[in-house]
């Protein structure tokens, strides 16, 4: 059963916008270091969208190679063609990796039935002994595979026995648990719901595919587990002491325009990126046409990291030893910060 704490892990980048495989080693040496149960590679976060087929492949070979025997791995296969699902499915199941991760079709849209008959199903059957948990996530791709067709896959094809929930909608996620029954695992795809999934019985979640374990692994981990346990108050407090962390996966603020004021949302993985790059982790910039943070959004991201080190330092602290920073005087650092985001609008 996938369950756990795994990381949707960023694809870092050099300056010139090439794939930085080194630091992707020392990103997964830091999270199995810290404990995490799986790494999920090249999802959103990984930014899927803008690498090439040959990048995307390589990226899932070396953390099947570096996890192997020490977490689990699932590597985002999916796409808005079958026929490339496939090929990608393809190439991550002789790579090794323990399970794959299928987004619904994005842009082109086809419908609930569409998605299950048309692209998860024949990806399920051509390779059944690979675990599939399809990727729910209507907020970024204008379509979504509905609990019943959900069901009736699980039903016709045992390997696909989890689905990643980002929806932001618990009926749904409780109506899968409805369908799909106990032996099915659902998985929080948003950070600052996790919490409430996993306590609430009518959806029982099993854990998360969390963005922001990119820079905390260790406390996600640690507050998945104490759910799993029942540990309530353990999890409550380091949910407590992690929560402005979590509600900066995505920043939305309003910038002032020469010609007006604007609404400007930062999409993961942005924010996160922004930050790994401030606490000095292997990151780089996004690619295009993915940019960087306004001034507004920067002071939200970075407010938030402060907010959790005033809570607890000892849930950054890993960030410093393994990567040789001063993890608050990082965070202070108004150049730094400076330096990583837009100037004038």
């Amino acid at each position: 059963m996938i369950k756990g704490c795994y990381t949707a892990i960023v694809t870092p980048m050099r300056e010139d916008g090439s794939v930085d495989y080194e630091g992707l080693e020392r990103l997964l040496e830091f999270q199995i270091a810290n404990g995490i149960d799986g790494i999920v590679a090249v999802g959103t976060t990984g930014e899927s969208p803008t690498l090439l087929w040959e990048e995307h492949n390589e990226v899932i070979e070396r953390t099947c190679r570096t996890t192997k025997g020490r977490c689990k791995s699932m590597a985002g296969t999916g796409s808005n063609s079958t026929r490339e699902t496939l090929a990608g499915t393809a190439h991550a199941a002789h790579a090794g990796a323990d399970s794959v991760l299928l987004v619904d079709p994005y842009y082109n849209g086809p419908s609930s039935v569409e998605i299950r008959r048309e692209y998860v199903a024949p990806v399920a059957a051509e390779f059944p002994e690979l675990p599939m948990v399809p990727y729910i996530i209507p907020g970024r791709t204008g379509t979504m595979m509905h609990p019943e067709d959900l069901a009736i896959l699980y039903e016709e094809h045992p390997n696909v026995s989890a689905v990643k929930e980002a929806t932001a909608d618990y009926e749904n996620m409780a109506k899968t648990r409805r369908l799909c029954g106990p032996g099915f695992s659902i998985m929080s795809g948003d950070d600052d719901r996790t919490v409430e999934m996993m306590k609430r019985q009518d959806i029982a979640a099993a854990g998360v595919i969390s963005v922001m374990a990119n820079v905390v692994p260790g406390p996600i981990t640690r507050l998945i587990r104490a759910l799993t346990a029942g540990e309530t108050e353990l999890a409550d407090k380091l949910a407590g002491d992690l929560q402005p962390i979590f509600g900066i996966v995505g920043v939305a603020t309003t910038e002032q325009s020469s010609r007006g004021p604007v609404e400007c949302k930062a999409r993961n993985p942005v924010p996160v990126k922004t930050l790994m790059n401030l606490l000095g982790m292997p990151s780089g910039p996004c690619r295009q046409p993915l940019g960087r943070l306004t001034p507004g959004g920067a002071e939200v991201v970075v407010g938030a990291a402060l907010r959790v080190w005033r809570n607890d330092p000892s849930l950054l602290a890993p960030v410093g030893e393994a990567f040789g920073v001063d993890v608050e005087a990082r965070l202070h650092d108004a150049a730094a910060v400076a330096a990583l985001v837009y100037g004038e609008y």
